[in-house]
């Protein structure tokens, strides 16, 4: 029993909260001579005995036609549902005027429910009728060219009686310039699902999307055909390149919704039936004009029409070390959200942040318009009168075809002694690698291999050419070793200098025989390597005729002839000897270095 109460209490609270209604769609306006649906429908409840209204000014073509609906779901442990009965009349308007539709009647839980009469507007053939219902149609509600009689479910949906299509609002632009694409259903049928598979892609295009919630709520008539429309995607694209881009096709699933219809002892009964179809949109195409060359130098993208206004934030009283703002608006029509930060020349006195950005714009039907705020926040860290030097905006206008320049007024800023020290920011920023160089490289580009460079060759050929010297001066070495008299000539002097040097020592203990026996050693032994004489043939004679064959002046000859004559007299009576040894030494070495300097004069001379 207590389950039965409870299933009693579910359900009577959800015939409550559940109430019937018996509403009525139609249009506000229809044309003289066409057909239009007149459709009654009835939620949440079952009825019977449905009188149809009386109407004037229109002829009964067809109906009621009647279809059934029903929905339920459990959401988190609660249950709804709904139903629908609808029952649809088809007329044709047979007068220009008013015609005027009567209460429709039901039988609903025992009681007769009824609608409000209502006037439809019939214009004049060739006019242009708001073809919209006066309610809202519910899901699975025939559209106004839902005909049972001409849409029977034998019948085939051809590629005119439901399609996708995709509009340019242009056919040719500018880059940057805004073009409105928009994507389309036609159809003559009412839908009952509609899956897109394969969207259309936009390469080469940036998209702005505008907002739209697709509908069957419209009629337009293309080729001569009236068709119920909805717009599935509609966005702005602002093309990036020059040249014809295309905007691609996109697949669709389609469930379109036909007619079995049969007569019972009712009346005539609609039943409806699902087709499944895939449809394929059409390709547009769209020409991109490149902007004109030359580019003036302070544009950077902007395409549309803009003004430009700056602000300064606080506009008096500067301070040192206090941070202030910079404000550059731009306001317009055109690929506002695009724009690039302009260039603004502060002081170098100036610590400078990065600008922030703040768009605010609205997606028109055919541009974005609004403004975009760049602020730059500065501060400054000495005292003294700055300016902010006047520049240039410059946008161009696809309308006009050309480029347009709005001045940008300069700022004069007065800043005062503030409190505070240094931003870290401006310190290693000043401590940072400065640019070496800047402005044009004189960069190029070159294609070709690095064999065809004559210095890649030259890494080959210098070790060679070193390694041929290195044989060389290694041979002409050997060469010279090889020479015994040549080589003893080269070392005589040296020779002789260690003898002169062991006979000073002599000469420092006063050992005046020792002496003289050392100088004689280096004499004849000086005069052998450099003579190139045999020890056995050495004598005063050869020395002099060795000399004379040498070039050596006949008093130098003499005088090495008569320091030998000297010493060998100082070494056999040295008691007899008064020379200074220190004078001798000096002498000897002056005779060596004559006889080295008159050897390298003949080498030369050779």
């Amino acid at each position: 029993m207590k389950r039965i109460i409870n299933i009693a209490i579910l359900l009577l609270t959800v015939m409550v909260a559940q109430a019937a209604s018996f509403t009525v769609q139609a249009p506000h306006q229809v044309i003289e001579g066409n057909k239009f649906n007149v459709t009654f429908v009835l939620s949440n409840g079952e009825g019977s005995s449905f009188s149809p209204p009386e109407v004037s000014g229109a002829k009964l073509i067809y109906g009621p036609s009647v279809s059934h609906s029903y929905s339920s779901s459990w959401v988190n442990g609660k249950s709804s549902s709904s139903s629908s009965e609808e029952y649809t009349m088809i007329y044709k308007a047979t007068a220009t005027g008013k015609c005027h539709i009567g209460a429709a009647s039901i039988v609903v839980g025992g009681k007769r429910m009824a609608t409000k009469p209502f006037t439809i507007e019939v214009l004049p053939s060739g006019s242009h009728a708001n073809s919209q219902p006066q309610q809202q149609t519910t899901p699975g509600a025939p559209t106004p060219y839902s005909d049972p009689m001409t849409q029977s479910a034998d019948k085939a949906v051809s590629g005119k009686d439901l399609f996708v299509r995709i509009e340019l609002s242009k056919p040719h632009v500018y880059e940057q310039q805004a073009v409105v694409c928009t994507i389309k259903l036609y159809t003559k049928y009412q839908i009952s699902q509609f899956l897109p598979t394969i969207q259309p892609s936009f390469d080469g295009f940036l998209i702005e999307e505008i907002p739209v919630q697709p509908s069957l709520n419209k009629v337009e008539t293309l080729n001569g055909e009236r068709y119920m429309t909805a717009i599935l995607k509609q966005c702005i694209l602002y093309p990036q390149q020059s040249g014809k881009l295309t905007i691609t096709s996109g697949n669709y699933d389609v469930s379109v919704v036909q007619f079995d219809t049969f007569r019972s002892i009712f009346g005539t009964i609609s039943k409806p039936v699902e087709k499944d179809l895939k449809v394929t949109s059409n390709k547009a195409t769209v020409n991109i004009l490149p902007l004109p060359e030359p580019k003036p130098a302070s544009f950077t993208g902007a395409v549309g029409r803009f003004n430009v206004t700056t602000d300064l934030k606080p506009a008096t009283g500067l301070k040192t070390y206090s941070a202030a703002t910079y404000r550059y608006i731009i306001s317009g029509t055109g690929n506002i959200k695009y724009i690039k930060a302009p260039e603004v020349n502060f002081p170098d006195q100036f610590d400078v942040y990065d600008p922030k950005t703040d768009v605010q714009v609205n997606d028109g039907s055919g541009d974005m318009s609004g403004k975009v705020v760049m602020d730059y926040t500065f501060i400054p860290q000495y005292v003294g009168e700055f300016d902010i030097p006047a520049g240039e905006f410059t946008y161009f206008d696809p309308e006009a075809g050309k480029y347009v320049t709005v001045p940008v007024p300069g700022r004069h800023l007065s800043v005062a002694k503030g409190e505070g020290q240094p931003s870290n920011h401006y310190r290693m920023k000043n401590m940072d690698i400065r640019p070496i160089k800047s402005g044009d490289l004189g960069l190029k580009k070159a294609h070709g291999y690095i064999v065809d460079n004559w210095t890649y060759w030259l890494w080959f050929i210098l070790p060679l050419l070193a390694l041929v010297a290195l044989l060389l001066y290694y041979r002409k070495q050997l060469k010279e070793r090889a020479d015994v008299r040549r080589m003893r000539s080269k070392r005589a002097s040296k020779v002789a200098q260690r003898r002169l040097k062991a006979a000073r020592g002599f000469a420092s203990r006063g050992d005046r025989s020792g002496f003289y026996a050392e100088m004689l050693n280096a004499l004849w032994g000086y005069m052998s390597d450099k003579l190139s004489i045999p020890v056995s043939e050495l004598s005063k004679e050869n020395i002099n005729a060795e000399l004379e064959q040498y070039g050596i002046d006949e008093q130098l000859r003499k005088s090495s002839i008569d320091l030998i004559d000297k010493c060998e007299f100082a070494q056999y009576a040295p008691e007899l000897a008064s020379d200074d040894m220190n004078a001798v030494l000096d002498e000897a070495a002056g005779i060596i270095d004559r006889l080295e300097s008159v050897k390298r004069k003949t080498n030369v001379q050779s």
